[in-house]
């Protein structure tokens, strides 16, 4: 079983994560962040993932501290679970619709981190949930997976249905990327030797 676990506390946040790569797509996420709660059980279906995330946060400042740290947990939980990456994919991409909006995502498990992010969020929130943090999200957790991780927006006017798609299509390419490949054997998929 393939599972990163990670317990982080800081002034800002008390965060425990447990993430299984081999999973059904169940989840239990209380993050505070009602928003963020949704977006990561979809993460979680889509992905075919097992999400176990507790976090206590300073939300009364606003939801900056919360989503960013848990980003990292996230992050440091996947980068975990695929260890040295022997037999797996290693890339993964999807062209993924989500009503009107229609978002690209592909990803190198290169343990080399860098985000490419490129959305034009219509509104500043949705509800109460500031946009721009998909983008913080984003960076955090590529960074602490040491991911090369690229998302584009193609099409979208609805922030939600953008949003969505993203995390959607988030969970999808990091499946395919993280499925082992019978041919591989044990090799790590480099030229290298090492991913790292």
């Amino acid at each position: 079983m393939r599972y990163g676990e990670i317990a982080r506390k800081t002034a800002e946040t008390d965060i425990t994560l447990r993430l299984e790569l081999d999973g059904t797509g169940q989840s239990a996420v209380q993050t505070g962040v009602g928003f963020l709660d949704h977006m990561l059980t979809l993460f979680a279906r889509h992905g075919r993932f097992d999400l176990q995330v507790q976090c206590s946060g300073d939300t009364y400042v606003d939801d900056h501290h919360t989503v960013e740290d848990i980003g990292i947990s996230l992050g440091q939980a996947f980068r975990r679970a695929v260890g040295d990456k022997r037999g797996i994919t290693r890339y993964g991409s999807i062209i993924l619709p989500m009503d009107e909006a229609l978002t690209l995502c592909a990803v190198d498990i290169s343990g080399r981190a860098m985000l490419c992010c490129d959305l034009d969020i219509p509104t500043r929130k949705v509800g109460t949930f500031d946009t721009e943090l998909v983008q913080e999200f984003l960076q955090a957790f590529a960074a602490n997976a040491g991911v090369t991780l690229h998302v584009r927006q193609l099409a979208g006017a609805n922030s939600h249905h953008i949003i969505e798609g993203v995390f959607k299509a988030l969970g999808r390419t990091l499946a395919a990327a993280v499925r082992i490949d019978p041919a591989l054997g044990d090799e790590i998929p480099s030229t290298k030797g090492v991913l790292e």
